[in-house]
């Protein structure tokens, strides 16, 4: 009893009016903000840099300070940020890590606090405008040192980590943030490409590695001479590309896997039975909840490859076998706790890229598959602006591709076939069904095959005008490489001619509310322009004589979407007005398939009427169309026309 009451005696309660007690490096934080520390401690600095950063508490003293204060201490967050960048030279890791977190929290509490405030004050405060140009010269040596040695992987991730805080949070829009002029002057590109070529430091950074490029190509891209865009340029190393490519690669995957898990979670249950009994009226609520956050970093950083390395199109047609990455043992990345799905990084073990033996029965995939299928996910819905922006720059990715040579001749190599499972969005009058059997093809029928299903599936109140101007010059283009080389590939040409009509058709129901938007004319020259190439040129590029009967047909059945835009952009032209100009070119590319039509059309009629037949069938069009198809003259002003666009594209 006696030992109890002893035991009782020795733990005392705390009084309440006690303080509760402070970590030290709580402290440490308080003496920066009020004099200056060494004053007391002449050691202060030593110490500080083996204490835990509290970055939550050091972001939020500097959010909290006023004008008069932030004037009052700029001397001691300048001493700070001079002494994190002295300890990034010392041996002692754990110094090292501290002062890398201590400069990330600098930067953000300081970004925090001068929202509106121009880079220039920002520097100030956080340097001094006169040792600015010393003490970020430092900085970047001695990142690009820890980047480069044999430190650990844990360091080198932490430099990244301070470099991306360093471009993400000084201002909104990149080109605008000053500190950046510094990162020109002192690269860090050739580290940043060691990283890329080597397969351990690949698997581990990588991705934050690439994002880091594409962010720092962009800086002030088209105001001055950025050193990070004429050194990609000329980057002719293999592994490096390679690595770079395979980085793009599963960061896709990955984004394509988390949507099919989604898309596999919603197709059973009560939701799913509830959906097929009422119809399509909750389609809009199951795509949503199918909605995975896009990627526009990666996305960007394979538009700026693509666009400023031509040695990275053989990366784009580099084939493996198709894993799905979920199979593997994932070795877990320390990511933002903010990380939205769809961004973070890809297992480190599938970026290994260990050599796997080729089964014959196995999927092969590339680059360009997987974004293929990741853009038939993002292009689906358009109304969510980052979805539009990165629906924006996959097209003009596929751009790029479209207009190299060698990217041509890789998607037209018949010896090269893939099967490229595209995913489709939920229509009221088709079912969201995935196609098992889909054939082997060249990849030049998956892109045309995701051109025609967002034809077919954007034609809505909020026209897309840019985006339908660039699928449409795609197609072209493609079209282009086909009639020039003379290369026939076996497609269901029908399928595009019917969604380039339907959106003939759009654009005709739409007019006033269109017009007042967007140059209606322009696409409809574009699309009027495609059906020319292939009355003109069909014969160098359609696969059969009977793809020409398919298309007469189809020209024939839809004559009047072909007989009411020549109406509407002859009244057009008739008028003065912005669109007379363009509303003529239209009238006159119109010849061949007003010919065609003004030629078949009595002769089917005639032939309806002596056989006492109401509607002809197909097969009774096409025979007709296969007896009198030599006889119809195209218009040599048309195809002087036709020429002329053709020279213009190619």
């Amino acid at each position: 009893m006696a030992q109890t009451e002893k035991k009782a005696g020795l733990l005392r309660r705390t009084s309440s009016s006690k303080k509760p007690l402070k970590e030290k490096v709580l402290l440490m934080y308080e003496d920066i903000f009020t004099e200056d520390p060494t004053k007391s401690n002449p050691r202060f600095w030593d110490e500080l840099f083996l204490m835990k950063v509290n970055l939550e508490h050091l972001e939020g003293k500097l959010e909290a300070l006023d004008g008069d204060e932030v004037v009052k201490i700029r001397d001691n967050i300048n001493s700070l940020f001079h002494h994190c960048v002295q300890a990034l030279a010392e041996e002692h890791q754990i110094k090292v890590v501290n002062a890398l977190q201590t400069l990330c929290a600098l930067f953000r509490g300081v970004h925090q606090k001068n929202k509106s405030a121009t880079g220039f004050d920002i520097i100030n405060m956080l340097m001094g405008f006169d040792k600015a140009e010393l003490r970020m010269k430092e900085l970047m040596e001695s990142l690009d040192s820890l980047l480069c040695g044999d430190g650990s992987e844990s360091l080198k991730s932490l430099c990244l980590k301070l470099l991306l805080c360093l471009l993400l949070t000084s201002t909104y829009n990149i080109s605008q943030n000053t500190i950046l002029e510094y990162v020109m002057i002192n690269s860090i590109f050739e580290a940043i490409l060691q990283i890329l070529s080597d397969v351990s430091s690949r698997a581990r950074h990588g991705y934050d590695a690439v994002v880091l490029l594409a962010l720092l190509v962009n800086y002030r891209k088209y105001e001055s001479v950025n050193p990070y865009i004429v050194k990609l340029s000329i980057v002719d190393d293999e592994p490096t590309l390679d690595g770079m490519g395979r980085v793009i690669h599963h960061a896709l995957a990955e984004y394509n896997r988390q949507y099919k898990e989604k898309e596999e979670e919603n197709q059973g249950g009560f939701f799913s039975t509830l959906t097929s009994m009422v119809g399509s009226m909750f389609i809009a609520d199951a795509d949503e909840k199918l909605s995975v956050q896009t990627n526009e970093a990666i996305l960007l950083a394979l538009y700026e490859a693509v666009h400023l390395n031509r040695n990275f199109i053989t990366v784009l047609a580099q084939s493996h076998p198709e894993i799905d990455i979920a199979t593997a043992p994932a070795v877990p990345i320390p990511a933002s706790p903010t990380t939205p799905l769809g961004t973070t990084p890809p297992s480190l073990d599938m970026m290994n890229n260990p050599e796997l033996p080729l089964d014959p029965n196995l999927q092969t995939s590339n680059l360009l598959i997987t974004f293929l299928k990741y853009s038939s996910i993002v292009m689906q819905d358009t109304k969510d602006e980052h979805r539009l922006n990165s629906a924006r720059l996959f097209l003009i990715i596929l751009t790029c591709i479209a207009e190299d040579q060698y990217a041509d001749a890789f998607l037209h190599d018949d010896n090269m076939n893939f099967r490229v499972n595209l995913h489709r969005m939920p229509m009221r009058h088709r079912k969201k069904a995935v196609d098992k059997s889909i054939p082997s093809r060249p990849l030049v029928c998956a892109v045309l095959d995701l051109m025609v299903e967002f034809i077919v599936t954007h034609m809505m109140k909020e026209f897309p005008m840019d985006l339908y101007v660039r699928c449409v010059q795609i197609i072209h283009k493609l079209i282009c490489y086909q009639k020039k080389c003379r290369v026939r590939i076996h497609y269901t040409w029908r399928e595009l001619w019917s969604a380039l009509i339907n959106l003939l058709k759009f654009l005709l129901s739409n007019e006033t509310s269109l017009l007042s938007k967007h140059n209606i004319f322009q696409l409809a020259l574009q699309v009027v322009n495609l059906f020319n190439m292939f009355i003109t040129y069909g014969d160098t590029f359609l696969p059969t004589p009977s793809s020409y009967d398919e298309l007469y047909y189809e020209i024939i059945r839809m004559h009047q979407v072909f007989d009411n835009l020549y109406c509407m952009v002859l009244r057009v032209s008739a008028n003065a007005g912005p669109w007379k100009e363009p509303a003529s070119k239209v009238t006159q590319a119109l010849v061949n398939a007003r010919a065609i039509i003004n030629h078949f059309n009595p002769k089917i009629e005639s032939y309806a009427t002596v056989n006492h037949i109401s509607q002809l069938s197909e097969d009774q069009v096409r025979s007709i169309s296969l007896n009198v198809r030599k006889n119809v003259s195209l218009s040599t002003m048309s195809q002087d026309i036709l020429l002329k666009e053709f020279s213009s594209i190619s």
